[in-house]
């Protein structure tokens, strides 16, 4: 997936087992960011800062939604734990992130970090790439925001 390119589309179970196709959240903002793993250093402090700034997100009228292969069970602990204010979705067999071609780092033996910026006609409109530096990303994905037209 590159920008410009339309959302793929997918299915996944959140953190309570609820399927959420993303299609029904067409019409809004999305920012979906995979990350490695849950309850990681680096995947916490991302978590964290997308759960801390998810005021200024849905000011910009946007749905946040993290993707990694860990179980629905996990992601439902982590969530309850960091009181996450938006959806895990689970993506065990790694279909969704290999759809939108996020690779691994660190010689492929971590799963990508990359945030994806869409906008409410479900075309991808910027991608922030960035495995170390986890909590930029929310930064990032606010400032895309920031240019959509209002």
């Amino acid at each position: 997936v590159q920008v410009g390119d339309e959302l793929p589309r997918f299915k996944l179970q959140n953190q309570n087992g609820k399927w959420i196709n993303i299609r029904d959240f067409i019409g809004r903002p999305l920012v979906i960011y995979f990350y490695p793993k849950d309850d990681t250093p680096g995947c916490t402090r991302e978590a964290c800062g997308f759960r801390d700034a998810y005021g200024q997100f849905a000011d910009h009228g946007a749905i946040v939604f993290g993707i990694s292969a860990d179980s629905v069970e996990s992601h439902h602990r982590f969530s309850i734990k960091y009181q996450l204010p938006f959806d895990l979705l689970s993506d065990e067999g790694n279909k969704v992130r290999n759809a939108f071609g996020v690779s691994s780092d660190l010689f492929g033996i971590i799963p990508g970090r990359v945030t994806y910026v869409v906008d409410s006609h479900g075309f991808v409109k910027y991608i922030f790439n960035n495995q170390l530096n986890a909590t930029k990303h929310v930064g990032e994905a606010l400032r895309a925001l920031g240019s959509f037209p209002k």
